[in-house]
């Protein structure tokens, strides 16, 4: 997709901040430091649209994010940061959970997986999580190019491995630096965004 228009709506902090609207929204989530922000700013062509840290935890909010006037990227704050407190941790799963359950815009979750690294056990819980609302679960592994070509395949397997991966799941090598599985990628946010609009159409005619 050649994006010409992104902007960022709003950073709620709680639910009643939420955007009210009826696009289509497609989360991002990952633990801290996992590259969600570069991941962004990579899809839509935009340097700093969202920002970008070398702190995990910087991000507490939900960022929603209008593209193309047509749907919402949504970035979810990064999970598994032992440095943040407790009650700040608390509120930030409350925040995601109230999100993730009751958001009726929400039409697919990506998770990211840093390839570098084994997976998490918060990462399979958010897999388990997004497998149990959705057949298809989108796995982007991202800082593709922080390893050897010749290590890609071995750190895939591990991921899909420690996921425990489904035939029906999709994994994506993915680099902000390069730029390689991107267009793989919007492949995929743009088949889903197809279906929502045929499903919002015949809903349409049958209330008519």
């Amino acid at each position: 997709m050649n994006v010409t228009k992104a902007e960022m709506i709003i950073t709620a902090g709680m639910t009643s901040q939420f955007p009210k609207h009826e696009m289509p929204e497609i989360a991002f989530a990952g633990k801290s430091n996992v590259g969600k922000s570069s991941l962004l700013n990579a899809m839509l062509n935009r340097r700093a649209l969202a920002r970008t840290s070398s702190q995990p935890g910087k991000t507490q909010t939900i960022n929603f994010y209008s593209v193309q006037d047509t749907f919402m990227f949504v970035d979810l704050p990064g999970y598994g940061y032992a440095k943040v407190s407790k009650s700040e941790r608390e509120r930030w799963g409350k925040l995601i959970e109230g999100y993730l359950e009751k958001r009726e815009q929400l039409q697919k979750i990506i998770l990211l997986i840093d390839i570098r690294h084994e997976v998490g056990k918060n990462d399979k819980m958010m897999y388990d999580w997004i497998k149990h609302y959705h057949d298809e679960v989108v796995v982007v592994a991202t800082k593709l190019d922080k390893i050897k070509r010749s290590q890609v395949q071995k750190q895939l397997s591990v991921i899909r491995k420690g996921l425990g991966l489904s035939g029906s799941d999709k994994l994506i090598a993915f680099s902000s630096e390069t730029k390689q599985g991107k267009e793989e990628l919007w492949q995929i946010i743009e088949q889903c965004n197809v279906a929502c609009n045929a499903i919002e159409e015949v809903a349409h005619e049958v209330n008519e």
